[in-house]
């Protein structure tokens, strides 16, 4: 085994504040809806406010870094070992099956993992963006009790926190299918992730 640059310094840092924002949105969403009490309804308002913003800029930060660096075509959708790819999670995983794809700084997502995080980027996230500000900046500063103009906007963004946390359960899940169950969480935290020598000696590592 070796080990082979995978994440950037910037790409660390935008995996781990994204996910402290995402946690914090969901747990304030969630008692903001009235599921329970944690923080407090209106504490719950104001760190669900402060956290959608951060999101915001963090996502505009992140589409230049993505677009300037070229880090964006590992986003880009692809059929190959898409087949493989399929079997590998319903079957071949579970028989310690080789993994079809192998990871590269160009080159850190397969082929379901492009697909599922590309609806992520372009209509997840902008959805419950837009009814997020929608539900912001119009239902509680002119009309704080009735929300019969904005019930769409509220399902919509409710139901895509539903689809977030399915997300998150999945994707700690899946972290946990690497070489070993440390693998894929020490690659976010040091950049580097081990691979097999002999199946990656004609990869160009980024300096």
């Amino acid at each position: 085994m070796e080990k082979i640059k995978i994440f950037s310094r910037f790409e660390r840092f935008w995996h781990w504040t994204q996910m402290a924002t995402v946690i914090l949105l969901t747990l304030t969403g969630f008692e903001i809806h009235g599921n329970y009490s944690l923080f407090g309804f209106e504490t719950s308002v104001r760190l669900h406010n402060a956290a959608a913003i951060t999101f915001i800029i963090l996502g505009v930060i992140t589409i230049f870094w993505l677009i300037v660096t070229g880090q964006y075509k590992n986003f880009i959708p692809t059929r190959e070992k898409f087949k493989e790819q399929i079997q590998y999670y319903t079957s071949g995983i579970f028989k310690g099956a080789a993994h079809p794809t192998k990871k590269s700084f160009g080159n850190k997502l397969n082929p379901l993992q492009r697909v599922i995080y590309l609806g992520l980027l372009i209509l997840i996230f902008p959805v419950q963006t837009f009814t997020g500000l929608l539900y912001m900046y119009y239902h509680y500063p002119q009309n704080p009790i009735d929300a019969n103009g904005l019930w769409f906007a509220v399902i919509t963004h409710t139901f895509g926190a539903f689809l977030m946390v399915a997300f998150v359960i999945v994707h700690v899940y899946m972290t946990t299918t690497g070489h070993r169950l440390s693998t894929n969480i020490k690659a976010m935290i040091s950049g580097y992730e081990e691979e097999p020598v002999e199946e990656n000696k004609t990869e160009n590592q980024p300096a």
